[in-house]
């Protein structure tokens, strides 16, 4: 069969686009998709000015990041679901236009539970953009230009965690938090217009498809759970807390009943028989550790810099910039080559140059300057390039062009979770590796070195502290030296297991190599 080729009963693919339509949907689209990734990143940075602003502890506010994720979660395996129901096209221009309505009322939101309702109404209506957005960039690309499709795609869903937080703490300084929110309106505006001038006649197919509610309630059940465990876990000191053991043992039994479910239901919620694909398995095992792991590094570098280096949000994000000028230079190119080059030496690169950087990183002291900071920093940006767009195409190798949305939507919402469960443990593993460091340099400095704590001690005295200050002093640099040596010890673990990933990958099967049709090479 074709690839262009439509399925008995359903009417034949659109052409693909060219010229000034294919410039301006490829615009519409990536817009909406850096809009919308850049909206899970921006307001980290904020969290302080907006607890303050609305009057609750920096704790309750971590709520405004939360609701956004759970939200989220739970309706991107919805996609396909979604997409035969009310379309393609047409879903993802409500999407859009309903979260620029969502982040209008986040800026407005009088009190905290009105803006964590309004950010859960926004994840929701985020959950289908990603996906949506990839499906219809496919399809306006001929099939040996997938790639280059790919590759605008993925360079927004790349840069945009980067820029996101240096982005959100200039407004937050410079202007005010709500202009985190406002900033969407006018992008999502845009993008949705495009969009619908360019693609409303390229409608996918419908079909009233009934609801699966019982499917429907258990991954809100289940998600929702892992999704809460996740962000409020290290909080409450993990499974000490009878609140968490609740919520995983939820987890874990909905997650059971609901595949058990969705395996025997007429017209399942979320389609699991991908599973039984070997690349889609293998391809979004390995997209979602990778991405795993490279988002639990994206947050544990910023936080090191600011709490234990002395930067301030906006110098933090200068240092970690320039991942994304490799990724933006080299990003094409690896669009271009990965219907030609096999997507799988290409994904092992990435992963050895991700292993090398990391392996740098682990090597940095608290005497570390800026520039040996910036140098893996920039390299990584060439992983980043060779890395989403052959593992993307490995998992959506061979799946029918009309249940690529459902594929996309279950292979962004497998990764979606692994980057809040990297998130989390990075995290948890920083602290837990930053005491066992403390207690030893501590024991140190209370044994053998008891000269050099003495003489310390009574150094800074002499500069006029008290003994009480002069140990909260002492204390303040073992600590630094404790939690830089444990982020070393993350970053040298993260480093094995990209090298361990590269097996996984060549798990997979190669992809068919997509020619250029004749006519295209010849009289075109």
């Amino acid at each position: 069969m074709a690839d262009d080729a439509a399925p008995q009963g359903l009417p034949p693919r659109p052409p693909p686009l060219s010229g000034t339509p294919l410039l301006l949907g490829t615009l519409s689209l990536s817009l909406a998709t850096f809009m919308n990734v850049l909206d899970s990143s921006i307001a980290n940075v904020s969290l302080p000015a907006i607890a303050g602003d609305l009057g609750v502890s920096p704790g309750q506010g971590t709520w405004v990041i939360t609701s956004f994720g759970i939200a989220n979660a739970i309706s991107v395996p919805l996609t396909g679901w979604l997409v035969q129901r009310f379309g393609a096209v047409r879903l993802f221009v409500a999407t859009v236009l309903l979260f620029v309505l969502a982040s209008w009322l986040c800026g407005f939101a009088p009190s905290l539970e009105w803006l964590v309702a309004f950010r859960v109404l926004q994840g929701l209506v985020a959950g289908p953009m990603i996906p949506l957005s990839q499906t219809l960039l496919m399809a306006t690309y001929p099939p040996h230009k997938t790639g280059l499709a790919l590759a605008l795609w993925g360079m927004t869903t790349l840069v945009a965690p980067v820029v996101g937080p240096l982005l959100g703490g200039w407004i937050t300084d410079n202007i005010s938090w709500p202009w985190i929110f406002y900033i969407n309106v006018p992008v999502g505006l845009l993008a949705a217009g495009l969009t619908w001038a360019i693609y409303r006649k390229r409608e996918t197919t419908i079909r009233k498809l009934p609801i699966d509610a019982v499917g429907l309630g258990l991954l809100v059940l289940w998600v929702g759970s892992l999704q809460l465990m996740l962000d409020k876990g290290k909080e409450l000191d993990w499974f000490s807390s009878p609140l968490i053991v609740a919520l995983g043992v939820t987890a874990v039994v909905g997650l059971a009943v609901f595949i058990v479910w969705e395996l025997t239901a007429e017209h399942p919620v979320v389609d699991l028989r991908f599973f039984q694909r070997r690349n889609f398995v293998f391809g979004a095992a390995t997209l979602s550790i990778a991405y795993g792991l490279f988002f639990g590094n994206v947050v544990l570098m910023p936080l090191w810099l600011q709490q234990w280096m002395g930067y301030t949000a906006t110098s933090a994000g200068f240092a970690l910039a320039p991942v994304g000028l490799l990724a933006i230079l080299l990003t094409p190119l690896a669009g271009r080559k990965v219907t030609v080059w096999d997507p799988r030496w290409m994904a092992s690169v990435a992963f050895v140059i991700f292993a090398g950087v990391l392996w740098v990183r682990s090597q940095f002291t608290i005497q570390t300057d800026l520039v040996h900071i910036m140098v893996p920093t920039l390299v990584q940006g060439a992983a980043m390039a060779m890395f989403f767009i052959p593992l993307t195409t490995l998992t959506l190798a061979g799946v029918p062009p009309e249940r690529i949305p459902a594929a996309a939507g279950l292979s962004n919402f497998t990764r979606i979770t692994a980057g809040a469960m990297g998130t989390s443990i990075s995290t948890t593993l920083w602290d837990d590796r930053a005491a066992l460091h403390h207690a030893h340099l501590s024991e140190a400095l209370g044994s053998g070195q008891g000269g050099a704590l003495a003489g310390t001690l009574a150094n800074l005295q002499a500069a006029g502290l008290s003994r009480e200050q002069a140990l909260a002093q002492i204390n303040r640099l073992v600590d630094q030296q404790a939690y830089t040596r444990a982020a070393d010890d993350i970053f040298l673990a993260s480093s094995m297991i990209f090298l361990a990933l590269i097996a996984l990958v060549w798990v997979a099967r190669r992809p068919p190599r997509q020619a250029p049709p004749a006519d295209a090479a010849g009289a075109h």
